[in-house]
This record gives structure tokens, sequence and C-alpha cells, in this order.
């Protein structure tokens, strides 16, 4: 099996969809050999900031000298990035190689995988052949009935800041989505907690009582920043100060509190994870799409803010780190996606738009985007294709403007190519 017949077979239209239950994923796996059962996990779950958050555990797993798996969704330019070891991605013959590993247990089932339960089990037998001593482990969507809960107690589960996403999978209320994120709470862990309102917090207190688990909240109290720019931030954290970060954000330095609760609890678990080893682990992160510059003439930024509390850190960090500048936005959306949230906040900051349509079925179109935001009094452009959309925000730009471009993780990949071209 070649790379592209691995890629071919996994996006296959037989695989697709998102049907909850963990019995596909389970049979599968024992099929297999049951690899997930030789590995140990950080299993993370959220609405936002679970990639963050599990790209600087690993990050700093990887500088304590752990052999670190790192299994994330969705990927920003290639399909290799969701399956990562010690920061390398699996290789085309690796993939290769476990897929056409995987394919005749899946193919011998009656009720066959959905693409990310396969995805996951390819990912657990990757981490099992390359001997990975911890795989920090995120949740595709959900928690509770997600395929990579098909793990036993974890060293220890992590959850995120949450909000409302996939509600009409999760529920509509925060409380409800709290609820399915909390079964990633096994008998017994450790979890350790973004701290929310009273009510959210109340969930995951119920769930870690009904398990016997231990429940640890993140420190925000002791949060200060130093100071920041567009090439990263410094703050204090509970035990750390002067802490360096490239990521940029209030709500990384609250990301960070979570990672640094889950390091004490690894810690505290016989991991030597010294505080050299946390601190280089973090100021050599490197996450893509979130706030990110990509070029400095004109001034570039991509996030991948979709939902309504990644638009209020968007905006947050307009506000922060660029000075009233006025902004040209270069933007796509999912037609199920909530426009008017993550427009109306943003529109206020904009000299003008240019649409694009993101690479997904699921696209609104550049023209139906740009009739919806000719509401807000700016300019609109729509484009035919992203590096036409990038070329244009450039050029309406100017060298010494500011382009920021963001709506959908589906066209991040697509806009960092261009900018970078």
């Amino acid at each position: 099996m070649t790379v592209q017949e691995a890629l071919t077979y996994i996006h296959s239209v037989c695989w697709k969809g998102s049907v909850p239950g963990l019995e596909r994923t389970r049979e599968l796996l024992e099929r297999m050999g049951n690899p997930e059962k030789s590995l140990r996990f950080v299993h993370i779950a959220g609405t936002n900031g679970k990639g963050s958050t599990a790209a600087m555990t690993a990050s700093i797993l990887r500088q304590a000298g752990y052999k670190t798996g790192l299994y994330t969704s969705p990927y920003i330019l290639r399909f290799h990035e969701r399956m990562q070891v010690d920061g390398v991605e699996i290789s085309d013959e690796e993939l290769a190689d476990v897929t056409e590993f995987v394919r005749p247990h899946a193919e011998a089932m009656a009720d066959h995988p959905t693409e990310f339960e396969l995805v996951s089990c390819i990912a657990f037998e990757y981490f099992k052949r390359k001997g990975c001593d911890i795989v920090v482990l995120e949740v595709g969507m959900g928690g509770e009935l997600d395929s990579t809960n098909v793990i036993d107690t974890p060293e220890v589960a992590v959850i995120t800041n949450i909000g409302l996403d996939h509600t009409e999978y999760l529920g509509d209320t925060l409380e409800k989505v709290a609820s399915a994120k909390a079964g990633i709470i096994k008998k017994g862990g450790t979890a350790v907690l973004y701290r929310s309102t009273p009510s959210v917090e109340a969930v995951f207190e119920s769930r870690c009582k009904e398990m016997g688990a231990t429940l640890v909240k993140a420190n925000f109290d002791a949060l200060h920043s130093i100071s920041h720019d567009l090439s990263g931030q410094v703050f204090d954290a509970a035990g750390y100060p002067a802490i360096e970060l490239p990521l940029l954000g209030e709500h990384q330095m609250k990301n960070t509190a979570v990672v640094l609760a889950a390091i004490g609890v690894l810690q505290s678990k016989g991991y030597h994870i010294t505080e050299e080893q946390v601190r280089k682990g973090l100021a050599t992160v490197s996450w893509p799409g979130r706030f990110e510059v990509l070029r400095k003439s004109p001034l570039f930024l991509v996030d991948g803010g979709h939902n309504p509390q990644c638009i209020e850190s968007l905006t947050a960090n307009i506000r922060s780190y660029l000075n009233g500048r006025p902004l040209t936005i270069l933007t796509g959306v999912l037609a199920d996606k909530d426009f008017h949230c993550m427009y109306s906040n943003v529109a206020p900051f904009a000299r003008e738009f240019v649409t694009v349509t993101p690479d997904s079925p699921r696209s609104l179109s550049a023209v139906d985007l740009k009739a919806y935001l000719e509401q807000f009094g700016k300019p609109v452009t729509a484009m035919d294709t992203i590096e036409d959309g990038v070329r244009k925000a450039m050029e309406l730009a100017g060298p010494d403007g500011v382009v920021l471009a963001y709506g959908s993780l589906y066209m991040v990949g697509a806009i960092r190519e261009a900018a970078h071209a």
C-alpha cells in the first residue's frame, strides 16, 4: 500500500460521519491486539485550547526526555500532522504500513468504523510501534463517546475551556457540554480543570466524586502579565516566575496554567520533569494558526477561531496587540457556524473585508458571505480562490497595513502557504 492509497482509503466515503458510541473502536482495537493497552496517556478534552494545551504538554515532556506521542485534529497543512512522535510527523511509509495492517481488521467488521475511529486506531498502533513512553491524546469531539475514550484511566485527564460548539451532538448548555467532556474522567484518576462558572465546575466535581477521582483546578490567580508583543509574551504563573511563551493572548496564559497543573500531577506520579525543562518546553512550543504572525510587511496574522469564545479571545488580542490599526480582514466560513457572533464583534476593527470559500463541503460561498458582510458598511471583495484572496488582502492593506485572516481552520493551511509564497 502506498501513502496515497492509505489516505484514499482513510477518507473514502464509507467511513464518513460522526456516529456516537465506542463499540466499533473497541472491536477494531481488539482485533488489532489492543495496542492502546501498552501506552500511557495525558487525555485532553474541552471546547477551546485543546490543541495549544496538547502542544505545550508534549513539548515539555519531550524536553524532559520522554518519547512523546501527540495526537491532534484537525490538521492545518497535511494529514500526517495528526500523529507525531517527539515533534516529528508520521512518515509516508509508516502511515502506509500501519493503515495496511489495520485495513483487513476494519473490513472484517459488520459495523464499519467511522473515519475518526479508524484514524484513532491507526494512531494507537503507530504510537505502540514507536515505543512511546507517553501519548498526549486530544479528544476529537465531546469526550464520553469520543473514540479516544476507549483508553483506560490516563495519567491525567485535562479539561480545557468549555464553550458552546457542536451543540447538535453535545447539548445546548455549557453544563450539558461539560457533562459530555467529563466522560474522560475515569475511576481513580486525576483531572485538571480550566476554571469556569460554578455550575460548570460542579459538573466536573460531581463526576470526580462518582469516579473516586481527584480534581485539580488550574491556578489563574497567580497569573501576571509582564510583557507582550507579536513575538511572544512573558508572565508569572504559580511557581514559575517570568515564563516565556511564543503563543499570544491572555487565553494562552490560562492554558499554560492548566498545563502546569497537569505537569504537577505527572511529577507527583514519579515523572522526572525539572523547572528548566518546563521553561524550555514552553519557550520552544509551536502551534500554528492561532493568532500566528505569518509575515511583517504587511503585518499578516492568521487565526482559526470560529466559535463565540474564540472570537472573544480574538477581539482581546486585536485590542492588545494591534493598537487600533485598521484591519483588512480575509475571511471564509462554514455555513453551519454562527456568523453573526463571528463578525459583529470584529467588524468595528475592519477597514475592509476580502471573502474566500474554505476547502470544505460545508462552506458558505465567498459571494454569499460578501452579501452577508455588506451589512457592516465596509467594502467587501469576494475572491475565487484562497490564494487570490491572500494576494488581494495584501494589496489592499499595503506594506504598512495589517491583514487578519480568520473564520475557519479549513482555510488556515492554504492561507499560510499563500502568505509565505
